[in-house]
């Protein structure tokens, strides 16, 4: 995370520091619980990394530019005098449709990267046992990404975001569930 430029109230987070970060924080979750459940299972840690791989490949896509800059992917920008007021958009569906280059990118991205939300998370959190609590989960985790992008002056916090995300991980968990069910059947 460096100051960049003349203005010495803006941050700029990079891609891989942001990554970096929460790789960090992953790993230290990840052996806490390790010591808190006294054991370590290699399984149990390959099904954590779905959710970690979620956690990254989303970031990218919702946090940072999608066109790179000088050959890098672009920059999450923070500076307090662009920051306030933030970009908000509580109405929804209302500029979900305007005509700008990728609008039909913006809505078949937003539900399709939220797909394996739905599949990944019931797979590995045993409290999330059902479509509803998967959804909840969902449009909780979307909710979270939408908050934090209020710091960054060139994201918009935008509730289109949150009925897309969260229509992308009911289209995962009715995968899941449905699959789980057709198992059992052959099974029973």
């Amino acid at each position: 995370m460096k100051r960049r430029g003349e203005n010495k109230q803006m941050l700029e987070v990079t891609y891989w520091e942001l990554v970096t970060v929460i790789s960090i924080v992953w790993v230290i979750i990840r052996v806490l619980m390790g010591i808190k459940n006294k054991k370590v299972s290699f399984s149990r840690e390959a099904q954590m990394m779905m959710v970690y791989i979620c956690i990254i490949v989303i970031t990218r896509i919702v946090n940072f530019p999608w066109h790179h800059v000088n050959g890098q992917i672009g920059t999450m920008k923070f500076d307090v005098s662009k920051a306030i007021p933030p970009w908000i958009n509580l109405f929804p569906i209302v500029h979900l449709f305007e005509t700008y280059d990728g609008w039909q990118m913006n809505i078949i991205g937003n539900i399709t990267m939220f797909i394996p939300v739905g599949i990944v998370w019931p797979i590995c959190f045993k409290r999330i046992d059902n479509i509803e609590k998967t959804i909840f989960a969902g449009a909780g985790f979307s909710l979270l990404i939408e908050i934090t992008q209020l710091f960054f002056y060139e994201r918009c916090s935008d509730i289109d975001d949150i009925i897309l995300n969260t229509a992308g991980v009911a289209i995962g968990a009715l995968i899941y569930f449905e699959c789980k069910k057709m198992r059992a059947r052959k099974l029973g």
